[in-house]
């Protein structure tokens, strides 16, 4: 008897432990129902999980997500994956940011945040607002750095510079760099504004190279050869912006979302 208890303890512990791997599993965390319907018809774009098995996020690193935006749609994922045996800290907008673009994407993430404490208590909130901020976490601290189309932003005001080098020093020595950004044609010579919203492959590398980091790899899982990368307003002509709004309408949304690199970086050790 004394055997058979201890064989259905054993039994339940396993059952127990194989339970809370899969509410950290990256599937779940995908899948989950406190993704909206509108999040996840992007998935198809954005491919949330070969992206991060790309990047090889596990869920007990300590990782760093770069401008989660406002709706904070990778942090819906990342966030209950590592929410059990890793660590999320997101480097946002600083509150007293002069831009009301700035405070009010702030605001809206965080509020978000708030109202969904069983899946975002964990989640550690830092500031990345170049060139004033550029801590955003203690030295060498990140296994993994994830940032999603966010490299034009700051060619737009010159500090791109500056943030790859901010994000050089989080990283601990062997931690790995993710970055996904729109891909300008290797045809166009790279306005170093991105006023267009795309940026080269070859930019990107010599950003991610001159702070001190290696290239790892890239893969094509984000590639839309659809995207032909001439259009009136730029990237933001297509889908989920449209801002062209109703003109041309059902040609962009066929075309769907951008081309997009997907580049892993390692700073060295």
């Amino acid at each position: 008897m004394k055997k058979l208890l201890l064989a259905l303890l054993l039994a339940t512990n396993l059952f127990s432990a194989k339970a809370a791997d899969d509410l950290s599993s990256l599937k779940h965390a995908i899948n989950g129902k406190h993704r909206s319907a509108e999040h996840k018809a992007r998935d198809k774009y954005r491919h949330p999980f070969q992206t991060l098995e790309f990047f090889d996020v596990k869920n007990n690193l300590s990782v760093i997500e770069v401008w989660p935006g406002k709706d904070g749609w990778y942090t819906e994922i990342l966030a209950p994956y590592l929410r059990q045996h890793g660590h999320l800290t997101t480097a946002h907008f600083s509150e007293q940011a002069d831009d009301d673009f700035f405070k009010k994407s702030r605001q809206q993430y965080v509020t978000k945040l708030r109202q969904s404490p069983k899946i975002y208590d964990k989640v550690k909130l830092t500031v990345l607002q170049p060139p004033q901020f550029l801590q955003i976490a203690p030295e060498g601290w990140a296994d993994r750095i994830l940032t999603f189309r966010n490299v034009h932003n700051w060619m737009k005001t010159d500090q791109a510079p500056a943030v790859f080098k901010a994000m050089y020093i989080a990283l601990k020595p062997g931690g790995i760099l993710g970055v996904v950004e729109h891909r300008n044609s290797t045809s166009k010579p790279q306005d170093t504004k991105a006023s267009s919203g795309y940026v080269s492959e070859d930019y990107v590398i010599a950003l991610a190279r001159n702070a001190g980091f290696e290239f790892l790899a890239k893969s094509e899982i984000n590639a839309n050869s659809k995207d032909s990368k001439d259009y009136p307003e730029g990237v933001w002509t297509l889908p989920p912006t449209l801002r062209l709004k109703d003109k041309d309408r059902k040609k962009y949304l066929e075309i769907g979302e951008s081309d997009r690199m997907t580049i892993k970086f390692i700073k060295p050790k």
